[in-house]
């Protein structure tokens, strides 16, 4: 289905960027203009800006940028027709979509029927679970034994796989899903003589993008069979990259928002018993070590993790390095330690849902604590030799905390824990963070000779750009003009997107994705439109989209106030935007001549005819003396 184009108008009237992505981020107000800190990437500074006048967002840090679609789309995981889709139910749109032929459903890239196959399964598999005999009698028993609510049971679209070898796959074949696509969303397997079901007999989870498409099962045997694993799950596919998703957070991330914490728990059913309970802010790393890039999608949310543990001190300690990476990424770290044979599921289910949270606040120790405690059994153990392994290796976890303060915070902490002189502690932090930063300079350097090459041929190109404008300079400054300025006046008869237009009919711009945007640009301008940015950014032409929003003046503004507070006077070229966009022209121009110059004098040290070398000559004259005005002009403008 395709969303119709009155549709998609009607969203883009009614989206109100800046509550758009408030819904994501916390903005703050400077100037005219919005800041945050960027949810793309792990940063101190605020680099991400929202421009509510041109509504479009840029994050400096990540180079991402766009409208709110853009954002939706990039801060979800989503494509295009899943933000408008975002976005309409958030402001009540009702969607028209447009009915596709089996052609165009089949003429869909792979990553969208690699989606098709996955939503299909998954229903499949929760209509198993609830409408055939096998599924009930097994999979269905299976989560009420283990106290899930039928409404529960729905709302993770739990299902059951059927002990057949074709079980999914003949019905996927029958309603049209292709052999090939069903393998590479890893539903199916072939072997040389046969081509059978991933998942046979199992009650299925699917996994879900932060959006809620499924990109991939976990699969639990409920045999007793000691061969068969007791869990499967979906391989990498186009869509499912394990390391970049946790479980859980499409159902648990607006309760991580509200609630400004996460709980991080190894199972599925845990995540499911702890919804049960009334802890929805929970996600599970699917018995798969802690990644950065779970850890970043966290981030997006909240800064603060809470780890739960069941009581294997063994298990516990081989999990440190999710600790250490989530402290290296900025984010505060907290454990909780469940009674020995416990675990968030048995535990939850143990207890009623207001003391099972009143457990999970009352025992949450800071990472220093936690770790101590592990490391000591309790305090059972701290005899010298242990007492100093503990130590280093708890300072070895507070150096990883890219936070100067943090770090001194804990170092304090753990000073009065263990009982040493803080100073020790201090001392031994540091010949960390130098040996630390000895390693950082080493792979630095190492990175700097790979591209002593690339350097080396760029350095004429950079020694250009400080001796005066390139080409691609004085191009992309005409084109920023039109773009910031366009419906602006630049005399009484005129606009400056009018008078740049005009100024260079004459003149070809060398730079192909710049010369195609102007030349839209010029379509709107004479079909008498107003030129706005948005014009330029869609997923059509992403190239051109990422071209303007890098042109859009966002970053730099003084903010309210500022001149008064400060009694310093500024200039901005908005002040004289007419000066500012002749400027422009002459320097395009003054370019323009500079290369015809230098071509003509080429072309006269190769001539061998009289003729032509006289005419060669006046030409280099004639340009000589259109450049020298166009300079001398230059200067006048400057000057002012």
């Amino acid at each position: 289905m395709a969303i119709s184009d009155s549709t998609i108008q009607e969203i883009k009237n009614r989206i109100d960027i800046v509550e758009v992505i408030s819904d994501f981020v916390s903005l703050k107000k400077v100037g005219s203009n919005y800041r945050a800190l960027s949810p793309f990437t792990n940063e101190k500074s605020p680099s991400f800006y929202v421009s509510p006048s041109k509504d479009i967002f840029k994050c400096f840090s990540s180079g991402k940028g766009g409208d709110a679609i853009a954002f939706v789309m990039e801060v979800e995981g989503i494509n295009y027709i899943e933000s408008l889709k975002y976005l309409a139910n958030k402001y009540g749109i009702e969607v028209q979509e447009e009915e596709q032929t089996d052609e165009q459903i089949t003429a869909q890239n792979e990553r969208d029927s690699l989606f098709i196959a996955l939503k299909y399964a998954g229903e499949f598999f929760q209509d198993i679970l609830w409408n055939h005999s096998e599924g009930k009698s097994i999979g269905l028993s299976y989560f009420k034994e283990r106290g899930f609510s039928e409404a529960t049971i729905k709302k993770f679209d739990l299902g059951y796989s059927l002990d057949a070898w074709d079980g999914l796959m003949k019905p996927a074949l029958e309603k049209g899903y292709s052999e090939e696509i069903l393998e590479k969303a890893g539903l199916i397997l072939k072997s040389e003589n046969k081509t059978y079901d991933r998942f046979r007999g199992r009650v299925m989870f699917p996994i879900h993008n932060v959006g809620g498409k499924v990109i991939a099962f976990g699969a639990r045997t409920l045999r007793k069979d000691k061969k068969q694993p007791k869990y499967i799950n979906s391989p990498e596919t186009g869509v499912y990259h394990k390391s970049d998703i946790v479980y859980g957070i499409h159902q648990a991330r607006q309760a991580i928002r509200n609630e400004d914490l996460c709980y991080l728990v190894e199972g599925y059913t845990d995540v499911i018993s702890m919804h049960q309970s009334g802890v929805h802010n929970v996600v599970s790393s699917s018995g798969t070590s802690l990644t950065k890039e779970q850890i970043h999608l966290i981030g997006r949310y909240t800064k603060n993790i809470t780890v739960l543990y069941d009581g294997d001190a063994a298990g516990i300690k081989a999990s440190f390095r999710g600790i250490d990476l989530i402290l290296e990424h900025d984010l505060d770290v907290h454990a909780v330690v469940f009674p020995e044979g416990e675990d968030p599921d048995s535990f939850s289910r143990s207890m009623s849902s207001e003391a099972f949270q009143q457990f999970l606040k009352d025992n949450a120790q800071d990472f220093i604590t936690f770790k101590t405690n592990i490391l000591t059994e309790g305090g059972k153990n701290i005899d010298p030799v242990k007492k100093v392994a503990v130590i280093r290796d708890v300072v070895e976890s507070i150096s990883l905390i890219p936070d100067g303060i943090k770090r001194s915070v804990y170092l304090k902490s753990c000073a009065d824990l263990l009982e040493i002189d803080e100073q020790v502690l201090i001392s031994e932090l540091n010949k960390i963070l130098i040996k630390n930063r000895k390693k950082d300079r080493q792979h630095e350097e190492r990175e700097s000779s790979a591209v002593d090459e690339q350097l080396a041929d760029s350095l004429q190109s950079k020694q250009e750009e400080q001796t005066g404008y390139t080409p691609f300079y004085v191009e992309k400054e005409c084109l920023r003009m039109i773009i910031n300025y366009a419906n602006e006046p630049f005399d009484e008869h005129q606009k400056i997107g009018e008078f740049i237009l005009q100024e260079t009919a004459d003149l070809k711009f060398d730079d192909v994705l710049i010369n195609e945007t102007i030349s839209m640009a010029s379509g709107f301008i004479k079909a008498g439109k107003n030129v706005e940015p948005d014009m330029f950014i869609g997923p059509s032409n992403p190239k051109m989209s990422q071209l303007v929003i890098d042109l859009l003046d966002m970053k730099y503004f003084i903010s309210d106030g500022w001149e008064e507070l400060h009694r310093i006077s500024t200039s901005h070229e908005k002040e004289d935007l007419p000066t500012a966009t002749y400027k422009v022209i002459l320097r395009l121009k003054r370019k323009k001549i500079e290369e015809m110059l230098h071509h003509n004098e080429e072309l006269l040290k190769k001539s061998s005819e009289a003729k032509e070398q006289d005419e060669l000559l006046q030409m280099i004259k004639h340009l000589k003396t259109l450049f020298d005005q166009v300079t001398t002009e230059l200067g006048i403008v400057v000057s002012k």
